[in-house]
């Protein structure tokens, strides 16, 4: 854990290669992140899920519905490598998609369900994995990289965990 609210369990960082223990615990992270997500927003009224987790950042509501919004991209960067050879991804304006209405004022219950289905599958998915497909391919045009999903995997592995440390951090500090 650090100090700062934005990364309260540091940035990620990858491995060159990671051997399979490191990728049995990436996949055990997709797992729990749903169930530690909805634990950490157990109980907090819509006051609490409107109160930003750091100065200027997105609010406890914001960031559920984004969790849902990123790994939906996630999933679906994960069959495009696996049913194409390095393909294009479409990047997306997640600051943005953050201002929605869906975003800012409904429920974080959908966002929860939502998460819970599409981890099962995406656990479902990567459990069948073998480690030639884990060093398929998707280009991201923004970074200008191909991304081997093994690396998305571990982004997302620290993903669930550094916005769910974001809420945890923001109870802690006010005491809820």
């Amino acid at each position: 854990m650090t100090d700062d609210p934005r990364y309260p369990i540091g940035r990620f960082s990858a491995p060159d290669m990671p051997d399979e223990s490191k990728v049995i615990g990436w996949r055990r992270d997709i797992v729990e992140a749903p169930v530690k997500l909805r634990v950490a927003v157990t109980g907090l009224v819509d006051t609490q899920l409107d109160t930003p987790y750091r100065d200027g950042g997105w609010t406890v509501r914001q960031v559920v519905h984004h969790l849902a919004d990123s790994h939906m991209n996630a999933y679906c960067r994960f069959k495009l490598a696996l049913t194409e050879d390095n393909p294009v991804i479409k990047p997306y304006l997640e600051a943005q998609w953050a201002e929605f209405p869906d975003s800012r004022t409904m429920p974080v219950a959908p966002s929860l369900s939502l998460l819970e289905g599409l981890h099962r599958r995406w656990v479902i998915l990567l459990e069948s994995l073998t480690h030639a497909d884990l060093d398929r391919t998707f280009f991201h045009p923004e970074q200008k990289v191909a991304v081997p999903l093994w690396r998305s995997l571990g982004i997302y592995s620290w993903h669930g965990k550094h916005h769910t440390a974001q809420i945890v951090s923001l109870r802690a500090r006010r005491g809820w």
